[in-house]
């Protein structure tokens, strides 16, 4: 992309220029470059609303809205997602609409709206069946597990997750495996049963090391610190909440509030068990080892 950029720039090609930096910014969000992210998606943007391309601007409003939702600023990520919501429509490109609604229901899940997020991730599910969009259904089948976990539902939570599973290991889809199996992990820590948990927890960790995804890696450290809190193994799991941090903190994507519960669950056991002092070395220990054992053998 940065050859095919450098190309477009040199014969004055805006809409290639336009194309190639909303291109380029989709997997700084793996590599966690949110700076990057941010220039190339907003110049994109802008080229595409000059030159009036509503695919375009679809495009890069896309990357966009990922990153707001990352940084916890979820009234830019909804502003976004409501601007672009009518051009996906006004295209007829529903699989968009459909993955736009969802998006819309990730924000309400946030905010504590469970209602509401319950309601748009259906609304994506349904159109998403109807017009056989299956990235899109699954993508809405996940926000409709996370939205029953966060109500207390487990079993709803755990059989809406597992439904696109097997869709997802069939298309190779490693970033739904890996957010999905800590998800089931974090289901099974929540009924008492350590040794599933960290099995689900075990696939997550690998799926997320293939991706090089340093968020991933995050929720895939902080999903066994969730199981062996409970097992009594409390200073690897202060230690494992050390590192998943410092992952986040190293792409200056610190987890947001709204998403802190798992990781504050943990952090409360650690602390009860090991004093407060006790914790914060444990945790600093974690914090400063870039090699860290994640799974007792």
């Amino acid at each position: 992309m940065d050859d095919a950029l450098a190309v477009f720039r040199a014969h004055g090609d805006t809409w290639g220029e336009a194309a190639a930096l909303s291109t380029r910014a989709k997997p700084a969000i793996g590599r966690g470059d949110l700076a990057g992210l941010r220039r190339d998606a907003e110049r994109a943007l802008r080229l595409f609303a000059e030159l009036g391309d509503e695919w375009g601007r679809l495009e890069a409003a896309r990357a966009l809205t990922h990153r707001a939702e990352i940084t916890g600023d979820h009234a830019e990520a909804e502003r976004l997602v409501r601007q672009a919501l009518p051009l996906a429509e006004d295209l007829g490109m529903w699989s968009e609409v459909s993955f736009r609604l969802s998006a819309l229901g990730r924000i309400a899940l946030l905010t504590g709206d469970l209602a509401r997020a319950r309601e748009l991730h259906e609304r994506a599910r349904r159109l998403a069946v109807d017009r056989s969009a299956k990235a899109a259904q699954e993508f809405a089948e996940i926000g409709l597990g996370l939205v029953a976990r966060r109500a207390g539902d487990l079993a709803a939570a755990e059989a809406h997750l597992r439904a696109p599973l097997e869709w997802l290991r069939g298309v190779g889809g490693t970033p739904g495996i890996a957010l999905v199996m800590a998800q089931l992990g974090y289901i099974a820590e929540e009924r008492g049963d350590a040794a599933t948990a960290l099995a689900r927890h075990r696939e997550a960790y690998e799926a997320a090391r293939s991706l090089g995804d340093p968020r991933a890696i995050a929720l895939a450290l902080e999903g066994p610190a969730g199981a062996y809190s409970p097992a009594g193994e409390h200073a690897h799991a202060a230690r494992l909440l050390g590192a998943a941090a410092a992952a986040r903190e190293g792409v200056g994507a610190p987890l947001p509030s709204a998403e802190r519960g798992d990781v504050d669950r943990a952090a409360a056991r650690c602390r009860a068990a090991l004093g407060a002092d006790g914790f914060a070395a444990e945790f600093a220990r974690g914090n400063a080892d870039r090699q860290i054992t994640v799974f007792r053998t």
